[in-house]
């Protein structure tokens, strides 16, 4: 027997800490094998173990009573929604997991509302019970409501609910009335056995298996991983690649593997109902269908929801280029990115007339993700700042816009309502928590949300919680004022020192330290004030024969702020671009010559006063 299952929650509520438990209790791992000390085992790359978020969906098998369970881990972030999309195809039921203190959370609703919308069976899963402020019968309630908002179909309304202390890997059919008391996940493996449908089987038919994932190494090259529909694949089995689109192509199963804990076991032959990946067919992309060569039938490709947000990506052009990194050409860039596009499905890219690489997304997220990828690959790149991806509809032009929900400290709730309607976002809910914090959803325009979350660390001391989920397109709001002061800007290229420094600490907050590398157009700072000001850092004290005990004195230079990827694409401004290296992070200004930016700037006051109707076409300058 069969049963394909997903894992879905938002972020944070316990999916990857609860799939460990149900591997180790189901004896994968051998009690000397490592896996057993370990934590969060499935997100085995770098970037997920440091964020301590899943952003890569993957599948891995357990055997329980006879039993194959493929259990699919999916992110829990907005951002990586496009994996959530894809991999639900291959289940026929899911596990819910929703914390029993903060409740249905917004991805809560956008995995629950794909669940739904495939026909999944859903067994809701209340986690972390033993919070000190859980509220287990509300949430229950909230998930009740949502399930109404949500259903498809009346069949839907009526879903099991267990109760689980994932940390502790302990599941319970009823609401247990002792949190030590003995007891572990069986009650979750049975009812997976026993409300998870097992998937339709036709061992009979002609082949027929969607590619839902794709995955690579040295030794085989590309996998194929989807479940089999229909019919039976074998080793060295002739197939057809089909599509939607009516594409046709031949192929040839080099090698057939199924998940067992970690690894995957080569198997000559696989059933219908089962997920596999198989490997041979190079030019296999997902949403294609593997089929017999009689009956080359495509089912319908898989559907993602359209990015919302899009950068300038382009080979790094600053006077530093080619220093740092293995991979510096714009053809090198090019080839990368149209690799990440075969797997990373919720990702688009444009090349406009003027050559650029336009590269569009789910979020900031999803897009800084991939930069710190080829950062971590050895790439050189300069990208430019997140802009919302807009649609002509009817005539009219419309914008994303996202429900944001911020969890935080009550005694900065104000601050948090304040910095949102400068945004001109509108306050839908706001209710306090029993442990001190406040609750607040908005509805918000994308790029009012851009640059938001820095700000409200700032505001709230770091303890402001923000997530948001995509709602609609609506006709574009009015402009949005300037959020950020102006920058403070390299004068000169060379090598930076306390004294030069020390007088640029006067105007503003620095990012850099003494000695570092600098060159002319360099953003080094933040300004006090909105215009940006150029500070000349690499500036040393003369040498006089004149002395005082003033200008003497040692110099005290504040600590710079440290400005991670994210917090670079928040600062950015429209002139301005980041210049990413293997081992740097530089924001710098589009034009560096410092009288080229200014006629420039120039140049677009005056087309801004001709737009505003302050000055004729007529009355425009030559020179401009």
């Amino acid at each position: 027997m069969i049963r394909n299952i997903a894992i879905i929650a938002h972020v944070d509520h316990g999916k990857t800490t609860l799939v460990d438990g149900l591997m180790k209790q189901s004896k994968t791992f051998r009690h000397n094998e490592s896996a057993m000390s370990q934590t969060l085992i499935l997100d085995s790359n770098d970037q997920e173990r440091e964020r301590g978020i899943t952003i890569l969906a993957k599948n891995t098998a357990i055997d329980y009573k006879g039993t194959r369970i493929n259990i699919i881990d999916t992110p829990g972030h907005a951002d990586f929604g496009g994996e959530v999309e894809r991999t639900l195809s291959m289940a026929e039921g899911a596990l819910l997991l929703i914390d029993a203190h903060e409740g249905p959370m917004p991805q809560t609703k956008f995995v629950l509302k794909k669940a739904l919308e495939q026909g999944l069976k859903v067994i809701v899963v209340i986690n972390k019970i033993d919070k000190q402020y859980a509220r287990v019968e509300e949430v229950i309630g909230l998930v009740s409501d949502l399930f109404l908002d949500l259903a498809t179909d009346e069949s839907q309304l009526e879903f099991p609910i267990y109760y689980a202390i994932g940390r502790d890997a302990k599941a319970w059919k009823d609401m247990p009335a002792d949190f030590n008391e003995e007891a572990d996940l069986s009650p979750l493996f049975d009812a997976i056995i026993e409300h998870i449908p097992e998937p339709p089987m036709d061992n009979e038919g002609p082949l027929q298996l969607l590619v839902s994932s794709l995955d690579w190494d040295f030794y085989q090259g590309k996998y194929c991983v989807g479940k089999i529909r229909r019919g039976i694949i074998r080793k060295g089995m002739n197939v057809v690649l089909a599509n939607d689109q009516g594409i046709r192509e031949t192929a040839q199963i080099a090698s057939i593997y199924v998940a067992k804990g970690l690894k995957r076991a080569e198997v000559d032959e696989a059933t219908s109902g089962d997920i596999v990946s198989v490997t041979g067919l190079k030019n296999a992309g997902i949403g294609d269908t593997i089929c017999d060569p009689e009956f080359p039938d495509a089912l319908p490709g898989i559907k993602v929801e359209e990015p919302t947000l899009k950068m300038f990506f382009g080979p790094n052009t600053s006077p530093f280029a080619g220093r740092e990194g293995q991979f510096v050409t714009g053809r090198q860039l090019l080839e990368r990115i149209q690799r990440e596009l075969e797997t990373n499905v919720a990702m688009k890219l444009d090349i406009n007339e003027n050559g650029d690489y336009i590269v569009s997304g789910r979020g900031e997220l999803h897009l800084s993700v991939f930069i710190e990828t080829l950062r971590r690959e050895g790439y050189e790149m300069e990208v430019g700042r997140p802009q919302v991806i807009t649609k002509e509809i009817h005539g009219v032009t419309h914008e994303p816009v996202e429900e944001l929900t911020v969890n935080v400290d009550t005694q900065y709730v104000n601050n948090v309502i304040g910095e949102l309607c400068k945004r001109k976002a509108m306050l839908i809910l706001q209710e306090e928590n029993d442990d001190g914090t406040a609750k607040v959803v908005f509805e918000a325009a994308t790029r009012s949300l851009l640059g938001l979350r820095s700000q409200l660390l700032t505001i709230s001391r770091g303890t402001a919680v923000m997530n948001s989920i995509f709602m609609k397109y609506a006709p574009m709001g009015e402009p949005l004022a300037k959020m950020r002061n102006g920058a403070l800007i390299a004068s000169e290229t060379g090598r930076s020192v306390a004294y030069g420094l020390n007088i640029g600490q006067a105007h503003g907050a620095l990012f850099i330290d003494p000695q570092t590398d600098v060159y002319a157009g360099m953003v080094i700072g933040l300004h006090a004030k909105e215009m940006d000001l150029e500070i000349n850092v690499i500036k040393e004290k003369k040498a006089t024969n004149m002395r005082s005990t003033s200008s003497d004195s040692a110099i005290l230079l504040t600590p710079p702020t440290v400005m991670s990827l994210e917090t670079c694409l928040d600062f950015l401004e429209d002139d301005e671009l980041l210049e990413v290296t293997p081992n740097n992070l530089r924001l710098r200004k589009k034009i560096l010559d410092k009288a080229l930016r200014f006629r420039a700037e120039k140049n677009r006051s005056l087309l801004k006063d001709v737009q505003n109707g302050k000055i004729s076409v007529n009355d425009l300058p030559m020179s401009a």
